[in-house]
């Protein structure tokens, strides 16, 4: 039988068991695809990460991710954690990692607090911003388990858009409101028959803005279809989510940072730092950054 190392780390937050929890195994070589998805459910996290030997020598890793029930073509903290956990693993490392993955390639830069201790990581998301279709608020609110009024359509109505993962995206009239929502699976299950051009994986991003900060938001993610009832922190949401923000802020030469909460009610709570840049009318790029805490380290029989 062969082993293999892990680490798990507490991504987006600077408190051990706060933020959202990562499993990543610095060398992944030899396993098999069946193999990575079966330790993803055994390890029961939102996602897990394989770093393997990357296809062009000129990158550092070929990262792949993986839920409780599939693969990922990009994923926020995943990826944070993952440079975070290489970083202090290697005894001189770079400034910048890239990865190449099912999106495209994500560059990695490596934070450091005060005390030049390596403290967490800021991932540029791997593409720009898209905008596929829309979904009916009632459509929405009933997923959230929420009224039709609780949606808010001033800004945007609900659609869906990605950075390398699609995401629903909908904003809750008040935080208040937000902290009502609950995910109901059977209004998850009807919405993907309703829309078959998301695969069934229906990933719904509710934010709603906190009073006297104009870009302080909060935010939930539900993904129950794909075996994330909620997640405590989503940062390619979050990337998705500043990126359209930015595209439709007036103006047309933006950089724009935003500050989101995640997981409060779930008692695990995140901060995930994104931002993005719109040029003219050229496309909007998004990155997030956040900090990250190690939890445990030990060994996987396979």
């Amino acid at each position: 039988m062969a082993s293999y190392d892990f680490v798990t780390v507490n991504v987006f937050t600077d408190e051990r068991f706060g933020g959202n929890p990562l499993a990543v195994l610095p060398d992944a070589n030899g396993l098999t695809d069946s193999q990575m998805q079966a330790i993803a459910a055994e390890f029961n996290l939102s996602e897990a990460t394989f770093v393997l030997p990357p296809d062009d020598p000129r990158h550092h890793a070929r990262v792949r991710i993986f839920t409780r029930q599939h693969e990922m073509p990009f994923a926020g903290h995943p990826n944070v954690g993952t440079g975070f956990v290489l970083a202090t693993m290697a005894g001189d490392p770079p400034e910048h990692y890239t990865f190449e993955e099912i999106a495209g390639l994500v560059r990695v830069h490596i934070l450091r607090d005060a005390n030049r201790r390596i403290s967490g990581a800021r991932i540029a998301a791997p593409r720009s911003l898209s905008i596929d279709i829309g979904l009916p608020v009632e459509v929405v609110a009933a997923c959230a388990s929420l009224s039709p009024d609780d949606i808010a359509t001033l800004s945007h109505t609900p659609l869906v858009a990605s950075v390398g993962t699609p995401f629903v995206l909908a904003e809750v009239a008040s935080v208040e409101a937000l902290s009502r929502a609950a995910p109901d699976v059977s209004a998850f299950r009807s919405a993907s028959g309703q829309f078959p051009t998301l695969d069934g994986r229906i990933a719904l991003y509710l934010y709603a803005w906190l009073p006297g900060d104009e870009r302080r938001i909060r935010a939930r993610m539900f993904a129950p279809l794909g075996g994330t009832a909620e997640d405590p922190a989503t940062g390619s949401a979050a990337a998705t989510l500043a990126a359209l923000l930015t595209s439709i802020a007036p103006g047309d030469n933006l950089d724009l940072s935003y500050a989101i909460e995640q997981g409060v009610e779930m008692g695990r709570p995140s901060l995930i730092l994104a931002s993005a840049v719109k040029s003219g009318e050229g496309p909007v790029s998004a990155s997030v950054a956040g900090s990250c805490v190690p939890v445990s380290r030990g060994t996987l029989v396979v």
